[in-house]
């Protein structure tokens, strides 16, 4: 069985269940939100211009080239709908991980955890210093938000307390200078087993120069 995550695509949209298809929390706000007629092709208007304005924006987990699970993220800027809760604004370096969605068959084998990776060795590639996400506590309904516990799980930690949606936080300084220590250490690494070039030996016979 192979498993992987690969960047999001508007191809990979119509993979998605229905109900994430036509999902537009997070890309309008409220008002908009009653407003818009074809949900699913303002989904598809809202991933084309951050993938134009900002870049990749997402990951699609398959398992065996299926679609099983997904994560959408992108600057808080660009996600209208997250001005609307109580433990908003996100903070000014992070992004935010609006949603993190493993089919229910996959789930507690490890596709979430290896999208939430995914997320992160992208942001840290791009100097990104931290991912936030409003998470739900199962205390009340909290459409479209992450568990969390999940989120606790995977190395998110409360940046701002809520009874229903707190907001969490990774912070990614730690795996850039991770990420740092790491290629430094491979390059000592290469040049202690790199074989040396020895001195070439002068014939004999061959003055010496002074």
């Amino acid at each position: 069985m192979s498993r992987t995550a690969v960047r999001l695509t508007l191809d990979h949209l119509d993979a998605l269940p229905g109900s994430c298809q036509e999902c537009v929390f997070w890309e309008c706000d409220a008002v908009r939100r009653q407003r818009v007629d074809e949900p699913a092709l303002e989904k598809q208007a809202w991933v084309s211009e951050v993938l134009r304005e900002w870049g990749s924006c997402g990951r699609v987990a398959l398992v065996d080239g299926e679609a099983v699970g997904y994560a959408i993220y992108a600057p808080a800027g660009l996600v209208p709908g997250a001005a609307g809760f109580p433990t908003a604004p996100v903070s000014s370096d992070a992004v935010l991980l609006t949603t993190a969605w493993v089919a229910p068959v996959e789930r507690g084998g490890g596709v979430g955890r290896m999208l939430v990776r995914a997320v992160a060795r992208d942001l840290v590639d791009r100097d990104v210093r931290a991912l936030e996400a409003f998470g739900h506590t199962g205390r009340g309904a909290a459409r479209c938000t992450v568990p969390a516990e999940f989120l606790s799980r995977v190395g998110f930690r409360t940046h701002r307390a809520h009874p229903v949606t707190p907001r969490m936080r990774m912070d990614l300084r730690t795996a850039i200078s991770w990420r740092s220590e790491v290629e430094a250490a491979l390059e000592k690494l290469v040049g202690a087993v790199r074989p040396q070039t020895a001195p070439r030996r002068a014939p004999e016979g061959t003055p010496r120069s002074e």
